[in-house]
């Protein structure tokens, strides 16, 4: 829709080194909403209950950046290996990420992180489950402004025509609106996470709950997806993420039923 938020002139004396104008970008200004709202929500529910430090937060919160910067980039590598080995400048930079390398880098950043500092592991990861989904919305707003992870072409009422030329997607064509139906689809994954908070029956039970909902929402809204560079595992049937999906819904199906039947145990 809007790649570029806004541009501000520079001074003459700054313009050598800054360029002619000072621009920020829809994709980065919402990440930065994103992690800041984020790290409020954090700081609000562990100051006070664990005793973390500001400083403690904003270096964890740092790290998983980092984490899911270099995930998101490892991940989109392994996507098109022969492309970005001859164009390896498409990996710098923050156009181009895969969520799932992001995440699936970020879960074992977090576990060392809690297990260094003494932190309740389960009763982290629930916090982080809240955290991950408000940072995500805002990122797939961001998505959006940009153009990226786009749909396929679509005639429908709810079709959306990117016409900016810094738009990723592709110009003057109807699309689905893919973007947005992920923001629905975290949306509503965080509205049933704060239901289940009320009366949650295990600890982790948001963490992976979140999982399991976002894999099998995910999978849904690939069906839609038209940026087919991302790859297939099997063509034009199962892609990379549709695989992984899966994978993430095997795994965390098990530990959910595993922790459900300790607790009903320990209760009986």
């Amino acid at each position: 829709m809007h790649p570029t938020l806004f541009k501000i002139k520079m001074p003459e004396f700054l313009s050598g080194i800054f360029g002619d104008y000072f621009t920020v970008h829809s994709y980065g200004f919402f990440i930065v909403l994103g992690a800041i709202s984020g790290v409020t929500y954090l700081t609000i529910k562990t100051r006070k209950k664990y005793g973390l430090s500001f400083e403690t937060i904003n270096n964890f919160f740092l790290l998983i950046l980092i984490a899911a910067f270099v995930g998101g980039k490892v991940f989109l590598f392994f996507e098109n290996p022969s492309h970005y080995i001859d164009h390896p400048k498409g990996l710098i930079g923050g156009k181009g990420f895969v969520f799932y390398g992001s995440l699936l880098f970020a879960i074992p950043t977090m576990l060392l992180f809690f297990r260094k500092h003494k932190l309740p592991v389960l009763e982290m990861l629930d916090v982080m489950a809240i955290v991950t989904c408000i940072v995500h919305v805002f990122g797939r707003i961001g998505c959006f402004m940009a153009g990226c992870c786009y749909g396929i072409e679509w005639h429908g009422p709810l079709s959306v025509i990117f016409r900016d030329d810094e738009c990723l997607a592709p110009l003057n064509t109807p699309l689905h609106p893919t973007q947005l139906y992920s923001v629905s689809l975290i949306l509503t994954i965080l509205i049933v996470l704060l239901i289940i908070q009320r009366r949650q029956a295990f600890k982790g039970q948001l963490f992976l709950s979140y999982l399991m909902l976002y894999a099998i929402g995910r999978s849904v809204v690939e069906i839609f997806r038209g940026d087919v560079s991302r790859g297939y595992v099997i063509d034009n049937f199962l892609s990379h993420s549709q695989f992984i999906s899966l994978l993430v819904v095997v795994v965390a199906g098990y530990f959910y039923w595993k922790f459900y039947q300790k607790n009903r145990n320990s209760i009986q």
